[in-house]
């Protein structure tokens, strides 16, 4: 057999076996991820996982919302009544979600649309709200300081009791669940404003332009008095 047919050979067989390895991958490939297509698709609920089932997303109605999911348990948490999204950490704890909902119930309106973001286990640091209740409308950017320390899961649990619920509003009003630190937005006056706050959550500084156009500076000591104001009129 002359060098050229050998070498002819040899190519021949390194090509089928290029093929045959080709066949095989794709076969695998297509074993492992399969894709289907739906022209229309109506659900109550959907959920995104990992291929290990670690939840990582929910789209969900209002009537199928889940409660509080961390580390992949679920617990109940009654104040969440609306259509959405819902993003989990690698987890499976919640890490953020968007909400939107919005209704006219005899003369009064009644509207409102979410997106945040949460610190490690405990509450949201970032959120975006639009806000309309009685003709009252509120828009902004508000970030928060959270404690260290995980949210209370035994308190979340017991929320659908009294006492549960009168601990929830005391820790919420006494900073057990940190304060807010500075908002950016408008608010009910329709004033375009921006809000300092210190780590009680009390306003220090506050920026304010009002729909006629009247600029301010306001500097305020722990007690909430007023101690400086620079206006343009």
């Amino acid at each position: 057999m002359s060098t050229f047919v050998r070498k002819n050979l040899i190519y021949t067989w390194l090509a089928a076996i290029t093929v045959f390895l080709g066949v095989i991958a794709w076969g695998q490939a297509g074993a492992e991820r399969k894709v289907t297509e739906f022209a229309e698709l109506d659900v109550q609920r959907i959920n995104i996982r990992e291929p290990d089932g670690t939840l990582r997303m929910t789209i969900s109605n209002a009537a199928t919302a889940p409660g509080l999911i961390f580390k992949g348990k679920e617990h109940p948490f009654p104040n969440r009544q609306a259509a959405g999204i819902l993003f989990f950490n690698d987890e499976g704890s919640e890490n953020g979600g968007l909400l939107y909902g919005g209704a006219k119930k005899g003369q009064n309106v009644s509207s409102g649309g979410h997106l945040s973001f949460d610190q490690y286990e405990q509450d949201q640091v970032i959120a975006l709200d639009q806000t309309e209740e009685h003709g009252r409308r509120r828009a902004g950017l508000t970030f928060f300081d959270r404690p260290a320390t995980p949210i209370p899961l035994e308190l979340i649990d017991n929320l659908n009791t009294p006492e549960g619920s009168a601990e929830f509003e005391t820790l919420t009003k006494t900073g057990g669940f940190g304060y807010p630190r500075l908002f950016i937005g408008k608010n009910e006056e329709r004033e375009s404003t921006v809000i300092l706050r210190d780590a009680k959550g009390r306003a220090r500084l506050k920026l304010t332009v009002t729909p006629s156009g009247s600029a301010s500076i306001e500097f305020i000591d722990d007690a909430g008095r007023i101690v400086r104001r620079i206006a343009d009129r």
